[in-house]
């Protein structure tokens, strides 16, 4: 019996997959690309990119998605909005059907890794309908063979079944909609279906080990990483579209990572062996390195418009979304470190994007305003990401990343407070959102302005600037920076109505406070104490 055979005897005893027309194992990314062309799963672009089209769903569903409720992980995970339930056997249910629904159908397989540290490694099997999602998962996590090893047939602690055609029916399966995304941890298995969006595979193993390493002593992070040539490590926290992959792909500093890291006692490192930019109004003059990625070979690109004749690219196209996305390998990027790993930071950078336009385009954090702006998680929701998000809304998400959260709040803050405090860490709270105004009368920070503002501060050049208290916020803020006019570091004097600007400043900072109070009971007074100044009680 062949290793195919095997692999397929395999996947039946053990998940109930079972007559398989064909099982395309490990596929190499050039033949994945030739067997999605020739199966019509996408089209080429004239450098000859991959570029595919999601259909109905051009961003994340976190409404579809579900965590299994048994008794392993049920006192263990966060219940609530972000996490919610469903029952063993309504996911066994899904599972039967998915397993009918591919029964005859080919599949692809890919066995990858999410973790760079192989101690705390993960073993994940995607199995999958189409070819380009195949080729999206190579590209996302670390590939066995790259470090030169193989993984056992029996290897996977977690396996992925990706059916995106598959339409779930609320009244038969429990779930919000036809759209299906359910971790079962237990058992190590996560189901996804009815989407087209790549980003769910990513994201559904990111909320597993986010449930998994801190109850190692290892905090998971929604955030990039770089390190500079004196080894300087750097984490920026964010939400999609405040700027993390854009300000970590710096070609003065290596690129650990985008978007999902760990924090060990041997320093950071990434869970991802590639990088999802967004790339609406992507230009080569503000964003070149990623820019290049979508010219390159082996990268897959996500409902971004293309002339069907010339098969140019138009970046600056958001009639499909404004979530377009590139996924590419990380090696992609000149310099990064692959496996991503490195020691413990040096500086933390928050990003925000503050669609109210108030908040300072940098301050210097204590570490209890680290804290507080850390489980606070303020950003906007920025267009495209979610379905249904046409424009930035203000929102709080915390920990920067609350949908892909298993554990509650505390145990990520707990984690980071204490790494901030044994390490030494210094703080930045950087705004790359709106300035002069909210948004639709503000514009949107410059981006040569925000890099100077996070190069000063990762190159100590903000270390003995005198700093100003903004009277609404408490924050620190620098009165100069190199590269950045003194006029744009303090926000009131962007704003041409000053009433205008203490009203939004105040109204942030009410939303603040209403937001915390939901976990003012588990934090420490000198953390509630951080929080803005207007708006006390």
């Amino acid at each position: 019996m062949n290793t195919t055979a095997k692999l397929a005897d395999y996947l039946a005893g053990t998940l109930g997959l079972q007559n398989l027309k064909n099982i395309y194992w490990n596929q190499s990314s050039p033949v994945l690309y030739e067997q999605a062309l020739n199966r019509s799963e996408g089209k080429i672009s004239e450098d000859g990119v991959f570029v595919a089209y999601t259909g109905t769903f051009t961003g994340r569903a976190p409404n579809d998605k579900f965590i299994v409720d048994e008794p392993d992980s049920r006192d263990k995970v966060w219940w609530g909005k972000v996490n919610k339930g469903i029952t063993e056997e309504q996911f066994e249910r899904v599972l039967s059907d998915a397993c009918q629904f591919l029964s005859g159908q080919e599949v692809f397989v890919q066995d990858l890794l999410a973790g760079a540290s192989e101690d705390e490694e993960l073993p994940v099997r995607i199995i999958t309908q189409y070819a380009w999602h195949a080729l999206f998962a190579r590209n996302m996590f670390i590939r066995p063979e790259d470090l030169n090893r193989t993984l056992a047939m029996d290897a996977p602690d977690f396996t992925v079944i990706h059916v995106p055609d598959m339409q779930a029916d609320p009244e038969i399966h429990g779930t919000h909609s036809g759209a299906f995304v359910l971790l079962n941890l237990s058992r190590g298995l996560v189901l996804i279906g009815g989407t087209h969006y790549a980003g769910e595979i990513k994201k559904s193993i990111f909320s597993v080990l986010n449930y998994l390493l801190p109850q190692r002593g290892i905090m998971s992070m929604h955030a990039s990483a770089n390190v500079g040539k004196d080894g300087d490590v750097a984490i920026l926290f964010g939400l999609s579209g405040t700027g993390k992959t854009t300000l970590s792909a710096d070609p003065n500093r290596a690129l650990i990572g985008d978007d999902e890291h760990g924090w060990s006692d041997n320093g950071v490192f990434n869970l991802e062996g590639g990088c999802y930019a967004k790339v609406i109004n992507l230009s080569p003059e503000q964003e070149p390195l990623i820019y290049k990625t979508t010219q390159t070979f082996g990268t897959v690109l996500e409902n971004v418009v293309m002339n069907q004749e010339s098969r140019k690219l138009n970046l600056d196209d958001n009639s499909i979304t404004e979530n377009t996305r590139a996924s590419y390998p990380i090696t992609q990027i000149p310099g990064a470190l692959y496996p991503g790993k490195a020691g413990h930071p040096k500086h933390i950078i928050m990003l925000t994007c503050d669609a109210f336009g108030v908040l300072p385009p940098i301050s210097k954090l204590t570490t209890e305003q680290a804290m507080y702006h850390f489980i606070s998680g303020y950003t906007a929701k920025v267009a495209g990401t979610e379905k249904g998000v046409t424009e930035p809304t203000a929102t709080f998400s915390t920990c920067f990343g609350a949908p892909f959260m298993a554990l509650h709040p505390s145990v990520y803050a707990d984690l980071l407070g204490n790494k901030i405090n044994e390490h030494g860490v210094s703080c930045w709270l950087v705004n790359t959102g709106w300035t002069g105004g909210g948004y639709g009368v503000g514009k949107r920070m410059n981006i040569h302005h925000t890099r100077s503002m996070v190069n000063a501060a990762l190159n100590g050049e903000l270390d003995n600037v005198e700093t100003c208290i903004d009277p609404v916020f408490g924050l620190n803020i620098p009165v100069s920076c190199p590269g950045v006019p003194a006029g744009v570091l303090d926000p009131s004097s962007t704003w041409s109505d000053k009433s205008a600007y203490l009203d939004k400043a105040g109204q942030l900072a009410l939303a603040f406070h209403k937001n915390f109070a939901q976990y003012s009971e588990g934090v420490s007074d000198t953390i509630r104490l951080a929080a803005p100044l207007a708006g006390r009680t």
